[in-house]
This record gives structure tokens, C-alpha cells and sequence, in this order.
């Protein structure tokens, strides 16, 4: 009689724990629907920006959840130890019946906070320094930046306009010709650099008409040439067609696309497709001092939901390991976005050879990119031909046959 009543004893006081647990765990999350729902409701400019939230969300792990609901119920932390080293059942649980992974608070916040699935992604090569915590991120101007009539003061232009690079020596007949193998093009093609924008300081509102990613394209073109592989860059104002046409910023990609495929029906001879852009991320994250000089970092950005997803990640895998192997610690690493919401094609669908690159950041400066530039110039290069004498031969042993 009496070890039945322990035996009572104690499953009372285990169902005690479980529901206070659980009750814990709901008020955990009602308090982050509280907060979501409060910083969604405020004005624009008293908002914390999703930016900020995703940064912080991604230093929370399992474990400190674990340890916030502890605070509720200390006969929860005793479990602990046992859930950190048995199957995480409870986070499998929520992930197959809500997708969320307890483990990745973002995937809780990322359904509530506007915008919040453009600081998501994967990370399938990760380069030096490069982590969860500093993936690329790209962000929205404001509106009233886009339709601007007068834009920032410009600043440091000096020196801008002149050569950076020494045209290397080429192979006899390492050459295209004529032919343009490679399309270069700006789907954000405002995108600038604090430095060149007088008294501008917020990364979200670097945006200008004249001083932009475009200048990158310049050196990437020249640079690629100089390597004998020719290039056609296409500067068309996409965010100026937006505003003309009532369109808003997502709708960037689509607009750029008609120039891809125009492009491509003209030109035949287009084997790549190089979308430039520039991170959001401060200058600690997006640059490098490789021999002594400065350089912005490159990452490279693939859309997930395209068909050509496996040939464009192999290609970015490539670059990244050339980069790796002459300019260590320059790629930051080749990244996936997929997630609902998101693009998540940027035009990659147009071609098994197309890439979109972010040169540095918001801080950086034209001599840090455009080292960039031609650093990519030489890779790519190498790449380019190499590949080309792997068809060549394939070609010639196909003929004998």
C-alpha cells in the first residue's frame, strides 16, 4: 500500500513538472509573439530594425532556451544535461509540427517580423571568419530614399577613374576575340559606399544614381579583358525603371530579368551571368588584408529554388576554392537562400552559369574593391580556360570517334 502511494506520489509531482514546464515554454512563447506583434505595430521610424533582431537572434541557441525556461521551473534544468546528450526529441517535436528549430530562434521570429526572411539563409562554404552571425544581408532602402530627387553630397572622389590594374601578360591565342562570354549586371545598381556619401550614415540608406556598384563592373570588365575574355556590361538604371513604372524594390529581380534574357536572345556567344552587388554588413565583416593591402571580401549568393541551383553552387565552389588558394581569407563563402518569401531564384533560372557576387559593404572603398575586382578576374580567368581546354579535348576526342 504504501509503494503505491509513493508510486502516486511521484507521478503527481512528474506531471506537476511537465506542466509547469510546458506552461513555462507557453509563456516564452507568448512573450515573443508580445514583442513581435509590439515591434511590427510601431511606426517606421521607431522600429528596431530586423537586421538588428537577426543579429541577435543568432547568438540564442537551444541551450539558452532551455536555460530561459529553467528560470521558470529549476526541475527543468536538471533535464538538461540528458536532452544535451540523448535525441533532442522535444526539438525534433516542434520542428515536424511547427518548423521550428529550437536550436535556430530565427525560424520562430522569421514568421513574425516583416522582411526578416532576407537575413536568412545557408551557409553551404563557409570562408574564413564566416558564421551564422555574419551572413551576408541584403536590405531594403527606404522608400523615400528610392524616389528621391536629390540625392547625398558627394565625397572622395579623387583618383576614382584611374587604372588599378597592370594588364597581365597572355598565352598566344588565350583570347575570345570578339566574342562576349561574359554578362555582367546590376539588379540593385544603386547600391553605394558610405565613404563617397557626405553626411550619410545609416548602411540602409547608401544609395546613390552615379556612385555605385556599376564602378565595380568597370573594373571587373576591364580586368576580365585584359585577360582576353570578353565582357558585356550592362548598366541600365533597374531601381530608375521601378520608380518609373510604379513598381516596388522586390520586384528588382524581375525587372533585371528582362535584361538577362534580352541579352542572352541577342547574344549567343553569353556563357556567364555576373550579378554585382554590395552587402549590408559593417566593414569588420566585409573586408581583408591580404599581403599588406586592403580588399573588400566577395561572397557568393545562390538561389535555392532555381533549376541550374547544383551547376551555379558548383560554380561558385570553384571560385571560392581558387580564391582560397591565391587570395586566402577574400571569399567569405558560397550561400544558399531558399527560404518562403525570399527570391530565392535572382535569375539563376536563365542559366547553369550564373552567380551573384556581393563586393564588400557599406563601408568599403573603390580601392578595396576594385583590388577585389581584379583578384576575381584572375580566378575566374583561370577557371575560364581551363575549362575551355577541358571542352576543346573533349571535342577533339569526340571528332576522332
Amino acid at each position: 500500500m504504501k509503494k503505491a502511494r509513493t508510486s502516486g506520489t511521484f507521478l503527481i509531482v512528474q506531471g506537476t513538472s511537465l506542466l509547469k514546464i510546458f506552461a513555462a515554454l507557453s509563456l516564452f512563447l507568448i512573450l515573443v509573439f508580445s514583442i513581435s506583434g509590439l515591434l511590427t505595430s510601431l511606426k517606421p521610424q521607431y522600429r528596431i530594425m530586423s537586421a538588428s533582431v537577426n543579429q541577435a537572434a543568432t547568438n540564442v541557441n537551444g541551450e539558452l532556451l532551455y536555460q530561459l525556461m529553467g528560470w521558470e521551473n529549476h526541475h527543468f534544468l536538471k533535464a538538461e544535461n540528458n536532452w544535451a546528450s540523448a535525441p533532442k526529441l522535444t526539438s525534433l517535436v516542434f520542428k515536424l509540427s511547427n518548423n521550428i528549430n529550437l536550436d535556430d530562434p530565427r525560424s520562430l521570429l522569421g514568421r513574425e517580423l516583416p522582411g526578416f526572411f532576407q537575413f536568412d539563409g545557408k551557409i553551404l562554404v563557409a570562408g574564413e571568419g564566416t558564421n551564422y552571425t555574419n551572413m551576408p544581408i541584403e536590405s531594403s532602402p527606404p522608400i523615400d530614399i528610392m524616389k528621391a530627387e536629390r540625392e547625398a553630397a558627394l565625397q572622395n572622389l579623387e583618383g576614382l577613374d584611374q587604372p588599378t590594374n597592370e594588364s597581365p601578360t597572355l598565352p598566344p591565342g588565350q583570347t575570345t576575340g570578339d566574342r562576349k562570354v561574359v554578362y555582367v549586371y546590376f539588379t540593385h545598381n544603386r547600391e553605394s559606399f558610405l565613404p563617397y556619401l557626405k553626411g550619410v550614415t545609416d548602411p540602409n540608406s547608401a544609395s546613390h544614381s552615379q556612385i555605385n556598384v556599376t564602378k565595380i563592373g568597370d573594373q571587373l570588365k576591364t580586368s576580365l579583358e585584359d585577360r582576353g575574355i570578353g565582357t558585356f556590361i550592362d548598366k541600365t538604371d533597374v531601381q530608375a525603371n521601378l520608380i518609373k513604372k510604379g513598381l516596388k524594390y522586390p520586384r528588382s529581380y524581375q525587372e533585371s530579368g528582362s535584361l538577362v534574357q534580352e541579352a542572352i536572345a541577342s547574344n549567343r556567344d553569353l556563357q556567364y551571368l555576373i550579378d554585382i552587388h554590395r552587402d549590408s554588413q559593417r566593414k569588420d565583416h566585409t573586408t581583408t588584408t591580404i599581403n599588406g593591402k586592403s580588399y573588400a571580401k566577395l561572397a557568393f549568393i545562390i538561389g535555392g529554388r532555381n533549376p541550374n541551383h547544383e551547376k551555379n553552387e558548383e560554380l561558385a565552389r570553384d571560385l571560392h576554392v581558387l580564391l582560397e588558394k591565391k587570395y586566402k581569407g577574400l571569399s567569405r563563402g558560397v550561400f544558399v537562400k531558399n527560404e518562403p518569401g525570399s527570391n530565392s531564384v535572382y535569375n539563376q533560372n536563365l542559366s547553369d552559369k550564373a552567380i551573384l557576387i556581393e563586393f564588400g559593404g557599406v563601408d568599403n572603398t573603390f580601392e578595396e574593391l576594385n583590388r577585389s575586382a581584379d583578384a576575381l578576374a584572375d580566378v575566374f580567368s583561370e577557371y575560364y580556360w581551363q575549362a575551355e581546354k577541358v571542352n576543346q579535348d573533349e571535342n577533339q576526342s569526340t571528332d576522332k570517334q
